[in-house]
């Protein structure tokens, strides 16, 4: 979900994406320099930035463009950093403000710093969240085990040459459109979600474990042929969806139902019949 989130008389936009909570890289550089004109802190921000490229830093490297709500109520991509990189970053640039930004990030970050020092605490937060909105065990036994599938998929994206953002996108699409014949847009429409709903939080079983046999293929595939790059990544991608595409038409052909569906599980909705 897509949140704003005031610091004194500043605001701060975060955005909850990979399971982890990203924050806009130029408003915290507007709290820094004390500038709510989005314009002058944006300007602000490049002038930082191309100084750290100069310098080979890696902090430019380790933020994200990812697509925030601005004034105007459009989403543009924006640069964006974990709480981990805005702790490095804020470093970088002298400010008075520096450290009560600083504490403010580590009390908006308590549970994620939490996790990265025991992981066990995420793995407990998600069952409990999945469980308040009523998904029962065997669901979460289905997201969880997924969810480490992909995991493993993006670790060797990571360690291939595969660029975190757009370049994890276009393969995940690539895997998903050729299992259910949708792209990942089509299937969020299909499902009635909005940008900021995660697709796989409203998933069924049987699309939790079609996902999870994709992308496990995708990844023992990419391994055998030692796939490398973007490019490269685009051949196991497209076999491994297509894997599962097979196991959907066989259960599909066995039960008559399709396995894609359009169902959510958004608690406000009035299902239609």
């Amino acid at each position: 979900m897509n949140n704003i989130i005031p610091f004194e008389h500043n605001k701060i936009r975060k955005v909850w994406h990979d399971e982890e909570w990203y924050f806009s890289v130029i408003d915290v550089v507007g709290v820094l320099i004390d500038q709510v004109d989005f314009k002058k802190a944006k300007s602000y921000w490049t002038t930082i930035k191309n100084r750290l490229k100069n310098e080979g830093s890696q902090l430019v490297t380790n933020c994200d463009q990812l697509k925030l709500r601005s004034a105007d109520g459009k989403f543009y991509k924006t640069d964006v950093a974990t709480i981990e990189t805005l702790l490095r970053l804020i470093q970088s640039i002298p400010s008075p403000k520096a450290e009560p930004l600083k504490l403010w990030l580590a009390k908006v970050g308590t549970e994620r710093i939490a996790e990265i020092q025991d992981p066990s605490q995420a793995v407990d937060r998600a069952r409990n969240f999945w469980k308040k909105y009523g998904r029962s065990e065997k669901w979460i036994q289905q997201r969880m085990m997924g969810q480490e599938t992909r995991n493993r998929l993006t670790d060797y994206w990571n360690e291939h040459g595969v660029k975190k953002g757009d370049e994890y996108a276009i393969l995940t699409n690539i895997i998903h459109e050729e299992w259910t014949d949708l792209s990942v847009k089509e299937h969020k429409e299909l499902k009635e979600l909005g940008r900021s709903n995660n697709l796989r939080d409203h998933m069924n079983e049987a699309e939790l474990i079609l996902t999870a046999l994709a992308e496990l293929s995708t990844r023992q595939i990419a391994e055998t042929i030692s796939a490398d790059g973007l490019d490269e990544n685009k051949i196991p991608a497209k076999k491994g969806g297509q894997i599962a595409k097979h196991a959907r038409k066989e259960l599909e052909s066995k039960t008559g139902k399709s396995v894609v569906s359009g169902e959510n599980f958004l608690p406000s909705r009035k299902r239609l019949g």
